[in-house]
C-alpha cells in the first residue's frame, strides 16, 4: 500500500499555483495536514481524491497513475470534503444506504455496515430522524459514516472535527488512531491537538509549496532551543508582534507572559521552554516569510 506524488502541481486561471512540485510518499499511518488558509491543503486533497486533476506532476496509488485510471483508487477511497453536504429529506440510513448503493456495496453488506458505523459515531439514536433536522456537528458524523462506508485503504478527511463538540472529536481522534495501522489516512485540520493527537507524519504547507514533512518527535527536534516564554509590558506587544510568531500569550498582574518560536534569544529576560508542536508549525512558517521576504 503505496501513495506517491512526484512534481505535481495546480494552477488556476492560468496565473496562480495552488500547489507547486509537491513530491511526497506514503505509506499506511495518519499523515497530518497543517497550513494557513490558501496553502494549498483542499486543493492537494481533492487532487487526491480523483475530483480534479493536477495541471502537472504523476500521482500513484500502489503503481496505477490514477490520472489514468481513478478507478484503481476510487474503489478503496473514503472522502469527507470540508463542503459536504447532505439530503435533508432522507434519514440517517436512507442516505447512507444510498451511498453504499453508489460504492457497489451488497445490500445485506451495506446494512450491517451502516448498523456499526451508526454506532461508532454515536447516532443510533436518532438514525431515522430526516437529516435536515440535524445539528452542524451530527452532519459532520454522518460524513466520517460515509466515508467508512467502503472500510477503504485510503481515507481522506478534510476538517473532519469541524462543529463537533470536544468529546466527539475525542471520539473520532481515537477512531483515527484504530483506523491507522492498516490504511493510509490523511487528515487536514487547523487544529493542532487534533494532528497531535493521531498523527504518525506531518506536513506543513505554505503557499502551495511544502515545507516539512517528519515525523512529530523530527519536528519537535527541529526547534530544540528555539522556543522562549518572555514576559513583556502590555505597553510593548504590538512591536513584538511584528518582529516574532506569538504561540501564546496571557496577560498576568506582572505583565503579558508570551511565548515565542526564534532561532535566537529574543531578550537577555526569555528563558528556553520544551517546544511543541504547534511552536514547530509557527517557526517552519515563520522561516518560509523571512526567506520569501530575503
Amino acid at each position: 500500500m503505496k501513495l506517491s506524488l512526484s512534481q505535481v502541481g495546480k494552477l488556476y486561471q492560468g496565473k496562480v499555483w495552488a500547489l507547486a512540485d509537491f513530491n511526497m510518499e506514503l505509506g499506511a499511518g495518519v499523515l497530518g495536514l497543517l497550513g494557513p488558509n490558501g496553502a494549498g491543503k483542499s486543493t492537494l486533497m481533492r487532487m487526491l481524491a480523483t475530483v480534479t486533476k493536477p495541471t502537472r506532476g504523476e500521482i500513484q496509488w500502489d503503481g496505477h497513475d490514477i490520472l489514468r485510471d481513478p478507478d484503481s483508487l476510487r474503489s478503496v477511497l473514503g472522502y469527507l470534503p470540508q463542503d459536504f453536504g447532505v439530503y435533508p429529506h432522507l434519514n440517517a440510513v436512507e442516505f447512507l444506504e444510498y451511498l453504499a448503493a453508489v460504492k457497489g456495496l451488497s445490500r445485506n453488506a451495506a446494512r450491517k455496515r451502516i448498523d456499526e458505523l451508526l454506532e461508532v459515531v454515536n447516532l443510533s439514536e436518532v438514525k431515522r430522524r430526516p437529516l435536515g433536522g440535524y445539528s452542524g456537528g451530527m452532519k459532520q458524523r454522518i460524513g466520517i459514516a460515509q466515508a467508512l462506508l467502503n472500510d477503504p485503504k485510503l481515507l481522506i478527511v478534510d476538517e473532519p472535527t469541524a462543529g463537533l463538540d470536544p468529546e466527539e472529536r475525542v471520539r473520532f481522534r481515537n477512531l483515527l488512531s484504530e483506523l491507522s495501522g492498516e490504511r493510509i489516512v490523511i487528515l487536514s485540520t487547523h487544529i493542532v491537538s487534533d494532528i497531535e493527537a493521531v498523527a504518525t507524519d506531518i506536513a506543513i504547507l505554505s503557499h502551495g509549496r511544502l515545507l516539512a514533512h517528519a515525523a512529530p518527535e523530527d519536528l519537535l527536534r527541529s526547534v530544540e532551543g528555539k522556543v522562549w516564554d518572555w514576559t513583556v509590558p502590555s505597553a510593548e506587544l504590538p512591536r513584538i508582534k511584528q518582529q516574532f510568531p506569538i504561540s501564546a500569550s496571557v496577560r498576568r498582574s506582572d505583565g503579558v507572559h508570551l511565548r515565542i518560536a526564534a532561532g535566537t534569544s529574543p531578550s537577555a529576560e526569555a528563558v528556553p521552554a520544551a517546544p511543541s508542536l504547534e511552536d514547530a508549525y509557527l517557526y517552519c512558517l515563520s522561516r518560509q516569510r523571512a526567506e520569501a521576504a530575503a
